[in-house]
């Protein structure tokens, strides 16, 4: 049994199809990196396996519809990371990573002292131990991103969805990141993340899925699913692909390819004179 599987996915939101009968499978303890243009439905399926959108067809993590998780229950196997999130009260660094706990706590009772060394050491695989009790609402865009991702390590979910995890993040901390993320795969945890950086997502994902336009349109080892061919098709750049020595897989970016020229029912006709 998967870890996680969907057959015919379908998510609309406004009217709009985003997730357009998707089938897709991840089994334990992967990395899998999700990528694809702006609007391919990348985030829109984290959302969906996170139990926050409805949606129709078949949707299941360890053998049960996500639609039938209790949020609570939930919570205590899956973390979401999401996209430059925001905080709509102030907290300090501290009290906003022990929110991670709370999905293991019963209603009402206090963090205890195995809850705040919890916290601490998720800080310090961040490096932002010395900012405990500082006001999160005094942060760096880049330094809220890491305190949210040591709430998701306190969280201690066996699944973790990464919406973009880099972001803001300066080239220090976002391979610093990623080595955390890492070490948590290589012991047991599967992490579904998605990445706008492909040679990024490609140096440490086990496989990479690629949508476009709300379906799947490759999955497998990125030095497999990275090819030229599918990035002039998929992400409409001209590029040059090496796999290096190490493994390694290299993009060199050469330019747009041209628009697709509209089809004959779509030309504008000239007015009748």
């Amino acid at each position: 049994m998967s870890l996680l599987a969907a057959h015919d996915l379908t998510v609309c939101l406004d009217g709009t199809t985003i997730l357009d009968r998707l089938d897709l499978a991840v089994e334990a303890g992967q990395w899998i990196g999700l990528v694809g243009p702006n609007g391919s439905g990348k985030t829109t399926l984290l959302r969906a396996v996170g139990g926050l959108l409805p949606y129709r067809g078949r949707l299941t993590l360890w053998g049960q519809e996500v639609r039938r998780w209790r949020p609570r229950a939930l919570a205590r196997r899956l973390a979401f990371l999401r996209q430059a999130a925001t905080l709509g009260f102030d907290f300090t660094v501290i009290d906003l990573v022990l929110l991670g706990r709370a999905p293991h706590k019963p209603w009402l009772e206090g963090y205890t002292v195995t809850d705040h060394a919890r916290a601490r050491a998720a800080l310090e695989r961040v490096e932002m131990d010395a900012f405990a009790h500082r006001s999160a609402l005094s942060l760096s865009g880049g330094e809220l991103q890491r305190v949210f991702l040591a709430q998701a390590l306190a969280q201690e979910a066996d699944l973790l969805l990464l919406d973009e995890p880099t972001t803001h993040l300066d080239v220090h901390h976002q391979f610093e990141i990623m080595y955390v993320v890492d070490e948590l795969v290589r012991s047991g945890r599967t992490v579904i993340a998605v990445f706008h950086d492909l040679e990024l997502a490609a140096r440490f994902s086990d496989a990479l899925i690629v949508l476009h336009r709300g379906r799947r349109v490759a999955a497998g080892p990125p030095a497999e699913v990275l090819t030229e061919a599918l990035l002039a098709d998929v992400f409409r750049m001209h590029a040059r692909v090496t796999v290096e020595a190490d493994g390694y897989v290299r993009i060199r970016y050469d330019r747009p390819v041209a628009p697709r020229p509209a089809s004959p029912s779509t030309v504008p006709m000239s007015p009748v004179r």
